[in-house]
């Protein structure tokens, strides 16, 4: 494994942990180990899963350009009939 994949996984695994350490301990920082759980899955987690994933790939081909509707239009009418 990808040492960005290594950290990505041990990220999570910590997040989830802390969410659910939160949900099942009864202390005075419940809350706390919640929010840092969430915080860490939407900025720690997924920025390094979406960097993992999107590494190499053209990010114009997943937008909404002119010719992609153009494209998606061509497709839809070859479809239909």
């Amino acid at each position: 494994m990808k040492p960005i994949h290594i950290v990505t996984l041990i990220a999570f695994i910590t997040s989830v942990v802390s969410i659910v350490c939160g949900l099942v301990l009864d202390t005075n920082y419940t809350e706390k180990l919640i929010g840092f759980g969430v915080l860490g899955l939407f900025f720690v987690v997924f920025p390094l899963f979406s960097y993992y994933r999107w590494k190499g790939k053209d990010a114009k081909d997943y937008m909404l350009t002119k010719e992609n509707l153009e494209k998606m239009r061509e497709n839809q009418r070859e479809n239909k009939y």
